[in-house]
């Protein structure tokens, strides 16, 4: 199984740890991954033979250059390397743009065109672009993997492919932000106000420096557009989404809440209204009969409105690196077995 990775930031990088912690299970499974290139926003390294991950993993410790690697170069042609290295799969998994999809869907383009299969971490594209992807994909042979761009360690897509075929979703509702899940778990339960939930979730690392994607609804809205997209047949756009986030709650709403026996989740929901599709992101007060009442912490969940058989709920796959990695293996493994 010959591999190129795109973008070597956390989920990256917690990949490659994956590979080297899951080797030996790997190959009891007939599975022998080599890593013939990897490629940053100014630097790769490309053997043929395949990268020592270790030594990968020891060198990205001290220093983003990848030239200074034996095989390293600096900037790198995207087409002449998959030209080059003969790949199965190409990892794309550079940061989300959620307004052009690029750099990562002039890779994803390319690597699909060349018929390499393409499993992805970056939401950008997806969003933006996934009938067009799939339908090259489709073209050429080929397989999207896409689980990890909508929830990561959650199985929201490969659960609805799968487990829901022959039945027809009408509505999806989910708590797919872990962030902000985690945030009103502690307003809940250590009397935090909003600024102070997020502060300690930064400081933790759960919340990034910059936390509109997640406190806004912007990652929650994406995610289920995703996940519509390619389960519902639908061609949804961010406009088309009514998005408001949990910034502007207060502990006297977290409090009133638990005082009527209910929790504050940041839900997303779409439904089917003939041939078109209401999506909505919001906070909403659930109460101990919902599916969601009990995905507190880092901890996710989708729900999945069928007809024929009936509510379908996915829970858990609580965010963090180690997840977003192992969704990225989860699919590559996915398409592998129906390939080899």
């Amino acid at each position: 199984m010959r591999i190129g990775i795109i973008g070597l930031g956390g989920v990256g990088r917690a990949l490659i740890s994956l590979l080297i912690e899951k080797s030996d299970e790997l190959i009891t499974m007939g599975v022998k991954p080599k890593i013939v290139f990897v490629l940053n926003s100014s630097s790769g390294c490309y053997r043929e033979e395949g990268i020592d991950l270790r030594e990968l993993l020891d060198h990205l410790e001290t220093s983003r250059d990848l030239s200074l690697l034996d095989g390293g170069f600096q900037g790198g042609d995207i087409h002449g390397l998959l030209d080059l290295a003969n790949l199965d799969f190409l990892i794309e998994a550079t940061p989300t743009d959620k307004a052009t999809g690029e750099p990562a869907l002039g890779h994803i383009l390319s690597a699909l065109g060349m018929g390499v299969n393409v499993v992805t971490a970056n939401k950008g594209p997806v969003m933006l672009y996934y009938r067009r992807l799939k339908d090259l994909a489709d073209t050429m042979g080929v397989s999207l993997g896409i689980g990890c761009t909508a929830g990561g360690a959650l199985p929201t897509i490969s659960s609805g492919q799968y487990d829901l075929l022959g039945a027809r979703v009408t509505g999806i509702r989910g708590v797919l932000n872990g962030t902000t899940n985690y945030i009103l778990t502690l307003m809940e339960e250590e009397g935090l106000e909003y600024i102070e939930a997020l502060g300690k979730a930064q400081k933790e690392g759960i919340a990034e420096t910059d936390p509109a994607m997640d406190v806004e609804g912007w990652d929650t809205a994406i995610k289920l557009i995703i996940i519509t997209n390619a389960l519902m047949g639908s061609n949804l756009k961010l406009q088309d989404a009514s998005i408001e986030g949990i910034q502007n709650l207060k502990l006297e709403d977290v409090n009133k809440a638990i005082a009527q026996g209910k929790k504050i989740k940041l839900i997303g929901k779409v439904q089917r209204e003939g041939n078109s599709w209401n999506l909505v992101v919001a906070p909403e007060a659930v109460d101990k009969n919902d599916i969601f009442f009990g995905v507190n912490g880092k901890n996710k969940g989708v729900q999945y409105l069928t007809d024929t058989l009936g509510e379908i709920a996915v829970l858990g796959g609580a965010s963090n690196l180690k997840g977003a990695a192992a969704s990225l293996l989860r699919d590559l493994l996915q398409i592998w077995s129906k390939i080899k």
